[in-house]
């Protein structure tokens, strides 16, 4: 059995439904091919569930300051941790099942479920049924990496795919992999009460690279759970748990939450019937301006190229697949501005081009400690960082970096002046408004001035 579409797309997480809500727009003769749970990677057990998780867990940490605040009562607060899991499994469900409502109207001429193997550069088998295709889309996303070596320990390690099906939490925990989101549910789990001790191989948390904004992170996480840096993780069984070795540290713990990144979903493709040029991580190569593979018709978007794993790039992504894919032209477009946001308390974010991206003999940084920030301080939280990058021949904002209270919003600021192009002076000429978290912005604009090499004596003011 066999039949003929114009596009083929393979996945139906968010890369994919945002390429089909391209390819419907030329045509009606295209397959969607599903072989796991329906419902994106974002709303089942990333971004939603975890945010979730870490909104309770700040409701429940901010009794912290009502002593401070005049409220009475704080210590008889106690979290139900059952309770919570519930609450953030009933949450996800809504997430998940607004992302099924495209693929729920969809009947089987056009959703497949079942797992895809490419036969040549053009052909699908899928269930047995041959599918040909005029362009295909790869967004098969990726898989949480667990170490061979750890086989032995499987039944004592939960992933981020499975720690959100949990009934209660465990006792205590070691988190292994401290980017966004072994960050963002170590601290959450320990403000739950949870015994929790973070680890990485590397010196810096959450990719950062800014010297200044990873101590400061690293500071003020590590007063609320232990975080063991620069040194490999190691396993064994334990009476009660597991051991877990980093150095000269040791932990017996109930669980291991693995956070050390996802791999591609690609081992299943059968990838070696279409002549891809594959990199080093058995990817296809491909342009991230068309999402095209080499000179084929096949695209790749989302998490599964390994590039940018965040639901907004997989949205680009798709969207530029799914267009490509129904024309006969390629068309290049822009990537957005990069922004990445680690909802941890300070919330870190990056901006942009980082320093390590940079040549700092050709930029000025501009730095605000956040101690004296009326708007953090009123809100009980004025341990944080922010430390802009400039150009110093002519002012253009290139980057940031953040730890910092309600980082997440400066940090889109940031981004969409990056993506406009402007410089400090522009920015400086923007409202601000008194007292808000902004603020801190505006005085780092500020601060950065004396460093470049050109002057504006009307910085604040616009000619009409």
């Amino acid at each position: 059995m066999s039949r003929q579409v114009d596009v083929a797309i393979i996945g139906a997480g968010s890369a994919g439904l945002f390429a089909l809500s391209q390819v419907r727009r030329q045509t009606d003769n295209y397959v969607l091919i599903e072989g796991g749970e329906l419902g994106t990677t974002c709303a089942r057990v990333g971004c939603m569930p975890s945010k979730v998780m870490i909104q309770v867990a700040d409701d429940y940490h901010h009794r912290k300051l009502f002593e401070r605040e005049g409220i009475d009562g704080a210590d008889a607060l106690e979290p139900d941790r059952p309770a919570i899991m519930e609450h953030v499994q009933d949450l996800r469900d809504v997430f998940v099942d607004q992302t099924l409502g495209t693929t729920d109207r969809m009947g089987p001429e056009h959703l497949l479920e079942g797992y895809a193997r490419f036969v040549d550069a053009t052909t699908l088998e899928v269930n047995g049924e041959q599918i040909s295709a005029g362009a295909i889309v790869i967004a098969t996303g990726t898989t949480p990496v667990i170490p061979g070596a750890w086989s032995a320990f499987r039944d004592d390690i939960i992933t981020t795919d499975e720690l959100f099906e949990m009934e209660d939490m465990p006792a205590s925990v070691a988190v292994i992999g401290l980017g966004s989101i072994g960050l963002e549910l170590g601290q959450a789990l320990s403000r739950l009460g949870v015994d929790v001790t973070g680890m990485d191989l590397l010196e810096n948390i959450a990719k950062l690279a800014d010297p200044v904004v990873n101590k400061l992170a690293v500071d003020t996480i590590g007063r609320e759970f232990p975080l063991w840096l620069g040194t490999a993780a190691e396993l064994e069984k334990a009476d009660g748990g597991i051991r877990v070795r980093a150095g000269d540290n040791e932990v017996v713990v109930e669980k291991v939450l693995a956070s050390l990144g996802r791999r591609p979903n690609l081992d299943n493709l059968s990838l070696e019937n279409t002549a891809l040029e594959l990199d080093d991580n058995g990817v296809p190569v491909y342009d991230p301006l068309t999402m095209r593979c080499g000179d084929s018709h096949i695209y790749i978007a989302g998490d599964v190229n390994l590039d940018r794993a965040l639901l907004h790039e997989a949205g680009h992504e798709g969207r530029v697949a799914g267009y490509n894919a129904v024309r006969k032209a390629c068309t290049a477009f822009r990537r957005k501005t990069p922004l990445g946001i680690t909802f941890c308390d300070p919330n870190i974010a990056t901006v942009g081009e980082q320093l390590d991206e940079l040549d700092e003999s050709e930029i000025a940084i501009g730095e605000m400690q956040f101690g004296p920030v009326g708007r953090a301080l009123i809100m009980g939280n004025n341990r944080g960082v922010l430390r802009i990058y400039v150009n110093k021949k002519d002012g253009l904002l290139r980057g940031a970096a953040m730890a910092c209270v309600r980082g997440e919003h400066l940090a889109h600021l940031l981004a969409w002046s990056i993506q406009q192009r402007m410089t400090v002076f522009d920015m400086l000429k923007m409202p601000f408004y008194h007292p808000v978290i902004e603020e801190a912005l505006q005085a780092t604009l500020y601060g950065v001035l004396s460093e470049l090499d050109i002057k504006e004596e009307t910085v604040e003011l616009q000619q009409v």
